[in-house]
């Protein structure tokens, strides 16, 4: 008779981080079901289900590929010759690297590169701050970091993305995402709202699954989302749609923003952005008059080179209407004020701010790095009594960190990195000259679940454990009003099959090992989270088994009311006093894309088409589960989305196989037709690498063959001013088929 056992974990292989139920029979795992006893499961969707990645699980987890012992370089980097070791023997040795390189360079020659916030980047942080290094890079830069950021000086708190309430949202405006394909939970709820009457507004230049349901699609040019939104802005205002009385009590520089809508005609706006002026009235009207309504952007204008601009805009609508911490608006959640807080986990203060102001970037690009962060935290601290967490929206600027590493001592030398939870080589723009970054390190080192492109170029690779094997606790960014806590389904490690650790295992054994013992007074990951539930009266076994491993108090709205806003001013800052102090614009603006028809007429005559890239596709997430069979037959290859005006034009039939081509490389992907994009713009795929091409150069599992950030562009002077972020969507290119390879 089977022994059967259920584990109830959360899911990390998206940003959805579903409360899960884990079925094993006999030890073994068979299948992996979203929890339906936690209160998400019924909240969000009126049936349970489960994606793709969550059902093939088992796949995932028992495939022979996975990472299972520390690795150290045998041979050349890139040869793939590797030698097994002991894990106390590559943290011994690591330590010792790391700790030479400080000594001969300062703490700040030691950067880390980081992903999307899925793993314990409060530790990361922590470690690195002990450290006295400001350089952890990572995505948080053109992501959830950056609209957080935005949110933070102009609201005074991250926005939270979550204010759908069905039956009580009435309107959904959807600017450069496609929820049912990153944020499939959230979709759910948006289509109960949407079945109980609320209107959708979708802007994207291309006819995502979101836009099929919206009541309107403003389909505009890639890049000029800052004009279209500032366009609604100045309809709303001329209209008098606004919230009177918000305004005038609660938002600061309603009239210098009115004199700045004004220049946005709508005539002007349609000519920049395609997008009728009647239907950019439309969408205003609409937007105004459907209240409560909600608002959702990631990930498109977090893309654009115009970003933080576009974001501005994007949150001074919901303030001109009213809809700021509203039920059913946009709801401000701060952190579970009994549990704590990643900030204080992080240890911010343990680093000097003369040594946070060396941080990468921070002299060029304010907003995102130290200087930004800095000037948010004391009026958190006022309003809330904590800031958020550091690890997304304060990070070095990438492509500034990897010029460094090249060059060798601009602003100063950097030496080595460590890539934990990222895979900078398909994930960050500019292949090419990542490649030329990674090869020049000193000292690399990469923790993962599988031998990645990065990875070959180490000189240690390590088996990470996965949400299957380690405890989480769930606080994104102390920004999500509740706290989920998922158990281990298996251990870490399993003597003589396979010896993995959490990334708090590694951190801290790094720490110890560099003098930072007296630090970490917790020796596991679930010591660590005892600590953190202890003010509630709880630790991790104990949460899971008397509150089903979930609490969310109360949140009350309109909390302004009480203690105004944490800005500057205590309003909405409509008018942002940072970006003024800092030297910025202090109201939004469009600015035109680096690379354009208009901007680079010249450029645009051997580049013809825009391109757009980075739209989430299922069952794959980001540059993950190429390698899973079951998962790779449902998506086998990279594509390029055309219009078949477009294609007929260039001669390519739907299956073709098309190159892709900028000024930084050319990829190559298969073309699907698609009538839902515009025909002078095309799409392509993310996060392609081909896990089943041989690991050694010049191969290194298919990088160069159809990773679309070989084609991308991360050039400071054509990052965003303020922020630093880098454009993936709005780029010139031209597309041709191919002909042999």
């Amino acid at each position: 008779m089977s022994n059967n056992e259920i584990k109830r974990s959360i899911c990390m292989w998206c940003h959805n981080h579903c409360r899960v139920a884990v079925h094993l029979e006999d030890g073994r795992l068979v299948k992996v079901t979203e929890d339906e006893a936690h209160p998400h499961a019924q909240s969000y969707r009126p049936v349970v289900r489960s994606c793709q990645r969550a059902i093939n699980a088992p796949d995932w987890f028992y495939h022979p590929d996975r990472l299972t012992y520390p690795l150290k370089r045998a041979g050349e980097r890139g040869q793939n010759k590797w030698d097994k070791i002991p894990w106390e023997q590559a943290l011994d040795e690591i330590a010792s690297r790391l700790n030479d390189i400080k000594d001969r360079y300062g703490p700040e020659a030691i950067t880390s590169s980081a992903g999307t916030s899925r793993t314990h980047d409060e530790y990361r942080t922590r470690f690195f701050n002990l450290l006295g290094s400001p350089n952890v890079v990572g995505q948080g830069t053109i992501c959830f970091g950056s609209t957080n950021m935005v949110s933070s000086i102009v609201l005074g708190w991250p926005a939270n993305h979550t204010g759908t309430r069905p039956g009580v949202t009435q309107g959904i405006l959807v600017i450069g995402g496609n929820p049912p394909m990153g944020e499939n939970r959230l979709w759910f709820n948006m289509l109960a709202c949407i079945n109980k009457g609320a209107k959708l507004i979708v802007i994207d230049p291309r006819r995502s699954e979101t836009a099929e349901r919206a009541d309107i699609w403003l389909q505009l040019r890639p890049g000029t989302d800052a004009a279209l939104l500032m366009g609604m802005i100045n309809v709303i205002i001329q209209e008098e749609l606004f919230d009177a009385e918000f305004v005038a009590k609660w938002c600061h520089g309603f009239e210098q923003l009115k004199v700045r809508a004004a220049e946005y005609s709508l005539d002007k706006v349609s000519s920049i952005t395609w997008v009728p002026a009647d239907k950019i009235r439309e969408a205003a009207r609409l937007y105004a008059s459907c209240k409560p309504a909600t608002t959702f952007s990631m990930m498109g204008i977090e893309h654009i080179h115009n970003s933080m601009e576009a974001l501005h805009a994007r949150f001074i609508l919901p303030a001109l209407t009213g809809n700021v911490d509203v039920k059913g608006g946009d709801i401000m959640r701060p952190a579970h004020t009994g549990v704590v807080s990643i900030y204080d986990i992080e240890m911010n203060e343990a680093v000097t701010r003369e040594q946070n102001l060396k941080m990468l970037g921070s002299s060029r690009f304010p907003l995102m790095t130290w200087p930004g962060y800095e000037a948010i935290v004391a009026n958190q601290k006022r309003v809330y009594g904590r800031p958020i967490g550091r690890a997304t929206c304060c990070l070095a600027h990438g492509p500034t960190a990897y010029r460094a590493i090249l060059n060798g001592k601009e602003p100063y030398p950097v030496k080595a990195m460590i890539t934990l939870s990222s895979n900078p080589l398909v994930t960050q723009a500019n292949t090419k000259l990542v490649y030329k970054a990674l090869k020049a390190l000193d000292f690399y080192v990469v923790m993962d679940f599988w031998k990645t492109p990065c990875a070959e170029l180490a000189d240690y690779v390590l088996p990470a454990a996965s949400w299957l094997e380690r405890p989480e606790l769930w606080q994104f960014e102390d920004t999500a009003g509740f706290v989920d806590v998922g158990e281990a389904a298996f251990p870490a490690v399993v003597e003589g099959k396979y010896n993995r650790s959490t990334d708090f295992d590694f951190w801290r054994g790094l720490a110890v090992r560099m003098g930072q013992e007296k630090h970490w007074p917790w020796k596991t990951l679930e010591e660590s989270y005892d600590y953190r539930l202890a003010p509630i009266g709880h630790t991790l076994k104990s949460f899971i088994k008397e509150k089903n491993g979930y609490d969310a108090p109360h949140t009350t709205e309109k909390k302004y009311e009480t203690v105004g806003f944490a800005t500057n001013t205590g309003k909405v800052e409509l008018y942002s006093t940072v970006l003024e102090k800092m030297g910025f614009d202090p109201l939004p603006h469009f600015d035109e894309p680096m690379e354009s028809p208009v901007r680079t007429p010249e450029l645009a005559k051997e580049y013809p088409l825009i391109l757009i890239t980075g739209g989430r596709f299922m069952p794959m997430y980001h540059s993950e589960h190429r390698q899973i069979d079951s998962l790779r037959r449902q998506h086998p290859d990279p594509v390029i989305q055309l219009n078949p005006a477009t294609a007929a034009k260039l001669g390519i039939a739907d299956g073709d196989w098309a190159w892709i081509e900028t000024p930084r490389g050319r990829v190559r992907q298969k073309c699907r037709l698609f009538d839902g994009i515009d025909p002078r713009v095309v799409h392509a795929q993310h996060g392609w690498w081909l896990p089943e091409l041989p690991g050694e150069e010049p191969w290194l599992h298919g990088v160069w063959e159809s990773n679309i950030n070989v084609c991308t562009d991360d050039d400071p002077d054509h990052c965003n001013q303020s922020g630093g972020g880098w454009a993936l969507r709005a780029l010139l290119c031209k597309v041709y088929k191919v002909k042999s390879y």
